[in-house]
């Protein structure tokens, strides 16, 4: 423990004070380096703002270790060259300025190549799906030869001393989530016959030897951690027992600490978890390899508020918890966290939309849904206004609070109007089983509304009331779609917002007309209530344009409820006891006790409009623009704010 941050261990109650130092940023790709792997201002930037905020130790992003087969992503960090060096000291100095620990995690991407180009390498020519999928057999990795293996290996000890050149005082070796390690270790994706294929100790070999190399390469005294997936979650895949049991033989190999998380690409929903999955995912794998080893265990995964962390580290499940996406949602989460202001931490909700969706499918850098100025630090900061203005916000959903937050943090007089409760439809979509975390987030928003004494008035806005106000923001939203077919005015027939925010309560047999994010959750939703319900879509698949997360996540959940999936079809009526279909087979009439609508929302912006012919400087934000997802709200109320 000596080596590893020996000010964390001092004696005293683990607990809120005690917190900060023992959280630290799990490492996740960024999309912010050069072409060539090297450092850029935009990453110095990012890191510095993350390091600043509390965290004990930031762990630098994973960063490929050779120029042949590791680089797993566009502008993908890079520690295969001594030309990385003099960037890779440049962001250990900043982080460490910081008063953050710096490391780095280090990597060889396996057949988890997200560039699509060859050489993809990997011990057995066993492809990830996705892949071949988009790729087709150029998604086939290249086999390993034992030569390879070896330069791999001593790649990996390379990329060590690198670090620890640079000026990193630890280094993580990336043995998890189906990257090239996992796939040696994974019966899933590793069929090899020789030394490094087929018994355990065969495939965690190569474990052993980059632990030997890298061990040999910084010295004795170098923390060298290693980051594990407890289980890969795939049904021939390689379960707990023999992560625990690689865990022994590494530790005994000098690892100083094991990072716990789990999944892999394939699984992805077990490794980025959506809020459909429930919290701290993977902490019973960190709680078990605690079990079975003496050296430290950080637990991570969806650990996204700190009373989660402080109950892994009061109960011994991890000695630290690793935070990912709730850095990017608030980086200053720690030191909130530290200083007893839990309310005040914007909270990750785990959507995946600004951060996965992005890097992993959109080639673009990270953000966050909830924090625009991820990836834009030092371009979006929060200035005080040169000339403080009277401004009047329009809509108490999340587009409006955080346009009256941010407008009142630089210096205006802010009054927000509000004809419902604050949230919007927030609560609506807080409302399913599977969607709790959405609920820190409204208390975040209203509490900051409330702290920073902004006047909330509790009515419908017309023009008239909005007379002195110097600028205003409209958030006024938007409103559900009518189902336009016969008898969609019939008392059977109900808006999914309505079911959603509890004023319906749906029974027997229900259609959900729609299969969008709204209609799947609403109809995932009354299954799991016990409904027997059929889900209607148009198109030929559900839940278009939904986070590949949530669509995978949603998937599993269809699969065990009674939920009957109709795409390529259309309601052409509603009966007083049925809905009118027409599909790929031709007509049908489904029995129907209810008829849900879930075919969109339409933007309002009456308001707007009537303010602008007057001659009012006003301004449309979230859904009032066009009906969007939470992401849009906060992006358009932020920047607009910050133009005020």
């Amino acid at each position: 423990m000596s080596k590893l941050f020996p000010h964390v261990f001092s004696p005293g109650k683990i607990g809120t004070l005690t917190l900060k130092n023992r959280v630290m940023k799990a490492p996740q790709s960024s999309g912010m380096s050069n072409i060539d792997g090297s450092v850029t201002e935009r990453l110095v930037r990012y890191y510095r703002e993350q390091a600043a905020g509390g965290a004990g130790m930031i762990i630098v992003e994973y960063a490929y270790v050779d120029d042949i087969g590791a680089k797993s992503a566009h502008c993908h960090l890079g520690i295969s060259s001594n030309e990385h060096i003099p960037g890779l000291a440049w962001l250990a100095e900043n982080i460490a300025e910081q008063g953050a620990v710096p490391a780095i995690q280090i990597e060889h991407c396996g057949r988890q190549k997200f560039l699509g180009t060859q050489p993809i390498k990997a011990p057995s020519a066993i492809p990830w799906p996705k892949l071949w999928d988009q790729y087709g057999t150029q998604a086939v990795p290249q086999v390993l030869t034992i030569d390879e293996i070896q330069d791999i290996v001593h790649a990996f000890g390379d990329a060590a001393l690198r670090a620890k050149t640079a000026g990193f005082k630890l280094v993580e070796i990336h043995g998890a989530h189906g990257y090239l390690l996992t796939n040696f270790f994974s019966p899933t994706t590793n069929h090899r016959t020789d030394l490094y294929g087929g018994s355990l100790e065969n495939r965690m070999r190569i474990y052993v030897e980059i632990v030997r190399d890298v061990r040999k390469k910084v010295g004795p005294d170098f923390p060298v951690t290693i980051r594990l997936s407890g289980t890969d979650y795939e049904p021939d895949g390689f379960p707990i027992e023999e992560t625990v049991e690689l865990a022994r033989v590494l530790e005994r190999e000098g690892i100083d600490a094991f990072h716990i998380s789990g999944g892999d690409h394939h699984t992805m929903i077990h490794q980025v978890s959506p809020m459909a999955i429930p919290v701290c995912h993977n902490v019973w794998a960190a709680e078990a390899v605690k079990k079975a080893v003496s050296v430290p265990v950080i637990a991570s995964g969806s650990i996204t508020l700190p009373e989660y962390a402080e109950e892994i580290i009061a109960s011994g499940k991890g000695d630290f918890v690793g935070l990912g996406r709730p850095l990017w949602a608030d980086p200053h989460w720690p030191e909130k966290a530290a200083a007893d202001r839990p309310e005040d931490i914007r909270p990750c909700i785990r959507c995946n939309e600004g951060c996965l969706e992005r890097t992993f499918f959109q080639y673009k850098a990270i953000t966050c849904a909830v924090n625009p100025t991820v990836s834009r630090e030092g371009e979006l900061d929060i200035t005080p206004a040169a000339n403080p203005r009277r401004i009047a916000v329009v809509g108490g959903g999340a587009a409006g609070m955080e346009a009256a937050r941010v407008a009142k943090l630089r210096g205006h007089d802010v009054t927000l109007f509000a004809d419902g409760k604050l949230g919007g439809l927030l609560h609506e979509a807080a409302a399913p089983s599977f969607k709790s975390d959405i609920k820190p987030l409204i208390a975040y928003l209203t509490t900051q509304v409330e702290k920073l004494g902004i006047p909330v008035i509790e009515q419908h806005a017309e023009a008239a009331d909005l007379a002195g106000f110097d600028a205003v923001v409209c958030a006024t939203g938007s409103k559900p779609t009518a189902l336009p077919v016969p008898g969609a005015d019939k008392p059977l027939v109900h808006d999914a917002l309505a079911v959603l925010d509890g004023t319906v309560e749906p029974s027997g047999s229900v259609v959900v007309v729609g299969g969008g994010l709204v209609g799947t959750e609403t109809a995932l939703e009354l299954a799991e209530r016990g409904c027997t319900v059929t889900l209607v879509e148009m198109l030929p698949q559900i839940m278009t344009g939904v986070a590949a997360t949530d669509c995978l996540a949603y998937q599993e959940r269809i699969a065990q409820v009674d939920l009957e999936v109709l795409t390529s079809t259309s309601v052409t009526a509603v009966e007083d006891d049925a809905t009118c279909v027409r599909g790929p087979k031709g007509a049908a009439t489904i029995p129907a006790d209810s008829v849900v609508v879930a075919v969109g929302l339409t933007a309002q912006h009456d308001l707007y409009d009537e303010l602008v012919e007057a001659g009012t400087e006003a301004y449309l934000v979230g859904d009032a623009i066009a009906p969007g997802k939470i992401f849009d709200a906060f992006h358009t109320a932020y920047r607009t704010a910050l133009k005020l």
